[in-house]
C-alpha cells in the first residue's frame, strides 16, 4: 500500500542502535503483539473434509456432480479450504492474548519470551533483507512498468513506445 514516505526520496538511515528495528518491535510488543490460537494437523484435515462433503452435497442438490462437471473436485477442494480458513481465523481472532498475559500464564518473570522473540525477529529481518538484496539487480527491469511515460531510455530493451 503506498504511503506518503514513498514520494519523499530516499528513506532515512537505518537505526544505529544495536538492536535496530527488532528492538523497536519488541518495545511495541505490549500494545502490538497478540498471541492467537492456531488449529493444526488432524483438526485442519477434519474441518476441510467436512466442508468438502458439505460443498459436494450443496452442489449435488443443485444438479452439479463429478458426472456433469468432471473437474469440479478442484472447485470443491478450493472452497473447502477457504471455508476452513474462515472458521479457524474467526475463532483464532476471538481468542487473543497479549504478551504480558502470556508471561503471567507461563510464569515468565524474566521476560525470556520477549528475548526469544527479539532474537527471532532480528534473524528473520536479516534473512529477508539478504533475500531482497540477492534479487535487487533484477528489479529495474521488473519495475519498468511503473516508470513515467517517456522516462524509458531510447533503445533500451524496455522501450515499448511506438516510434
Amino acid at each position: 500500500m503506498p504511503n506518503d514516505k514513498d514520494s519523499l526520496g530516499p528513506p532515512p538511515p537505518m537505526s544505529s542502535l544495536p538492536d535496530g528495528i527488532a528492538g523497536d518491535l519488541v518495545r511495541l510488543m505490549p500494545s502490538d503483539l497478540i498471541f492467537v490460537m492456531r488449529f493444526m494437523g488432524e483438526s485442519q484435515y477434519r474441518l476441510q473434509s467436512h466442508f468438502q462433503d458439505f460443498v459436494r452435497a450443496e452442489l449435488a442438490a443443485h444438479g452439479v456432480s463429478t458426472e456433469t462437471h468432471p473437474m469440479i473436485h478442484l472447485f470443491i477442494e478450493n472452497h473447502a479450504i477457504l471455508l476452513r480458513d474462515f472458521v479457524f481465523c474467526g475463532v483464532s481472532l476471538s481468542r487473543q492474548f497479549r504478551v504480558d498475559e502470556i508471561e503471567r500464564l507461563t510464569g515468565d518473570t524474566t521476560s525470556m519470551i520477549r528475548v526469544d522473540i527479539w532474537d527471532q525477529l532480528k534473524s528473520h529481518i536479516e534473512a529477508a533483507e539478504k533475500q531482497f538484496q540477492s534479487q535487487a539487480s533484477a528489479l529495474p527491469d521488473l519495475l519498468s512498468a511503473f516508470e513515467k511515460p517517456g522516462e524509458r531510455m531510447a533503445g533500451s530493451k524496455n522501450d515499448r513506445r511506438v516510434r
